[in-house]
């Protein structure tokens, strides 16, 4: 292998562009990959050399790709990131890691299996500004800290994949986290919806800390004009970061003087604070093409990102909840450990999740925060059930059933042992599993259980079946009352007794414009405008219309 990294991009949309442009200026690009392939020209003009590509395989069968830096749209990170991981690519993922935390620890955990680095591309961490004004933090130039605040605003970029605070959130987290060397002990969000269902345009984060120490997060995509500041108020002097203007972090020697028992504010004029003149986002691929090169961890590793993901899911819970105050642990782990070096379990916090006083919890199982089990329901030792899911009135959870985070269990639904459940599946009400293909009430066959699996965003209509010993694809869709008596594939519709395939569903939850044929072919989602690809019997999400 050459000196110089051979680097792969994918997803060249609006920032994937900016990540081209230094990628071929510090000679590192070699293929870039994006659906769109008038986009993919704007790459070439760059460089002539790069090749390019539609298909993110190709990319990944190529021995001489070191690593790759995925810019798709968020929802794409964790499928993506797990494909470049396992194909042993190094990684550089733009924020967020992935949008939920048990999809950015699976990543963390994968890449430590296979001795890959993970970066994540939390680009303030390598801002001139923000690295001096940590270094005032930390020397005690600015006095005791009292609050930090952010503003992050603007009109455009409106996303229905994720909302305003997944979208711009993560950068001010992660500035906070680093700024202030501890986590929250308490988070509160409110927000509101205006151009999509249940997608927040306009967020307002509060955060405690246990130093004493406030954090205000304000993010939007309605503002009338753009906005990224962030404010650091301390006993000795107030910090502005303003990334709009030429002089980008100024200080102001305000104090607050006691005259006759009345605080009465004093002002100074402000001081601007020299910095390195660097891109930040330079830095940031020079470093992530250093740590190829060196193996060393990166400053934004993906332990960063999984505490900024923790943060994030809070937000998102209290936001869901309207407002509701979320408890932490705020342990003070925010700052990399040295190589070698031993971290502390955390110690267990208070339950996180709500359950009806009718409702049954046996002793021995696992409930992750922010679920709510309603009325009548039984939960078994054993059972184990993700974060942020519903389980509702009279639902009955076997022994040893897996539910991932943020399902979907409506009324009536017995879930029995063998059955797994990914993240985001949606079971809907009254429908069935079965667990034995042959049962006798006479005869115990408890040891011919046969296992169901439900992959990641799949949907199971009201009253439908599934038979047990089959797999249900990612995102398919079962229809009210099918009965489901084979294997179904990713993203596919299936309607009728027994259920057979009638066409193909989006992610967002519309059937596509893709037909059954088993023609090569490419569709984009009427509503999110994400492009697919049918090969055979097969459906392959391909990227953004335009990303």
């Amino acid at each position: 292998m050459s000196e110089r990294q051979q680097v792969a991009l994918i997803g060249c949309g609006q920032w994937g562009q900016h990540l081209a442009r230094n990628l071929v200026s510090l000679g590192a690009l070699r293929i870039a990959c994006d659906a769109n392939p008038e986009t993919l020209e704007r790459i070439r003009a760059l460089d002539r050399s790069v090749a390019t590509t539609t298909d993110v395989g190709t990319v990944l069968e190529r021995p001489e790709i070191t690593g790759c830096v995925i810019a798709t749209p968020a929802a794409l990170h964790y499928e993506l990131a797990v494909r470049c991981l396992e194909a042993g690519k190094d990684l550089l993922v733009e924020k967020p890691l992935a949008l939920t935390l048990r999809e950015g620890e699976a990543l963390v955990e994968l890449a430590r299996k296979r001795r890959r680095i993970l970066m994540v591309g939390h680009l303030l961490e390598y801002h001139p500004a923000i690295e001096k004004l940590r270094e005032l933090v930390k020397t005690g130039a600015l006095g005791k800290i009292h609050y930090v605040y952010s503003n992050r605003l603007n009109l455009g970029r409106i996303r229905t994949e994720e909302n305003a605070l997944w979208s711009f959130a993560p950068h001010d987290i992660h500035v906070l986290l680093r700024l202030l060397d501890e986590a929250p002990v308490e988070v509160t969000c409110q927000g509101g919806s205006y151009l999509s269902h249940q997608v927040a345009d306009v967020t307002m984060s509060l955060m405690r800390f246990a130093s004493g120490v406030r954090g205000h997060i304000f993010v939007s995509w309605l503002h009338p004009y753009k906005e990224q500041k962030l404010v650091v108020v301390g006993s000795q002097k107030m910090a502005v970061f303003n990334d709009l203007v030429r002089q980008k972090l100024e200080l102001y020697p305000h104090r607050v003087d006691w005259v006759e028992r009345v605080p009465v504010a004093v002002k100074a004029a402000a001081e601007p604070v020299p910095l390195v003149d660097a891109e930040p986002l330079e830095v940031e691929c020079r470093h992530f093409l250093s740590c190829l090169k060196t193996r060393e961890r990166p400053r934004t590793d993906g332990e960063s990102g999984v505490r900024v993901l923790r943060i994030l899911e809070a937000c998102q819970r209290s936001l869901e909840e309207g407002g509701s105050p979320i408890r932490l642990e705020g342990r003070a782990d925010t700052s990399r450990p040295s190589p070698g070096e031993a971290t502390a379990p955390a110690s267990p916090g208070k339950r996180g999740y709500v359950a009806h006083s009718t409702a049954t919890i046996d002793p021995g199982c696992d409930i992750g925060d922010g679920t709510r089990i309603w009325h009548y329901a039984h939960i078994m030792s054993g059972a184990r059930i993700g974060r942020g899911c519903t389980i509702g009135q009279n639902v009955f959870v076997g022994k040893g059933v897996i539910i991932g985070d943020h399902g979907k269990i409506q009324n009536n639904v017995s879930i029995y042992e063998g059955v797994v459940l990914e993240a985001d599946v949606f079971c809907g009400p009254s429908m069935v599993f079965t667990n034995v293909l042959n049962p006798r009430s006479h005869l115990s066959r408890r040891h011919e259980f046969q296992q169901t699996l439900v992959k990641r965003g799949a949907t199971i209509g009201a009253n439908a079946t599934v038979v047990c010993g089959h797999t249900v694809g990612r995102y398919a869709f079962v229809g009210a009352g099918a009965v489901v008596t084979k294997d179904i594939p990713d993203y596919a519709l299936v309607v009728g007794v027994p259920a057979k395939m009638i066409g193909w569903m989006c992610q967002c939850g519309v059937r596509l414009p893709v037909g059954t044929d088993g023609a090569r072919e490419q569709q984009a989602c009427p509503r999110c405008e994400t492009v697919y690809r049918c090969v055979g019997q097969q459906l392959e999400v391909c990227g953004k219309m335009g990303a």
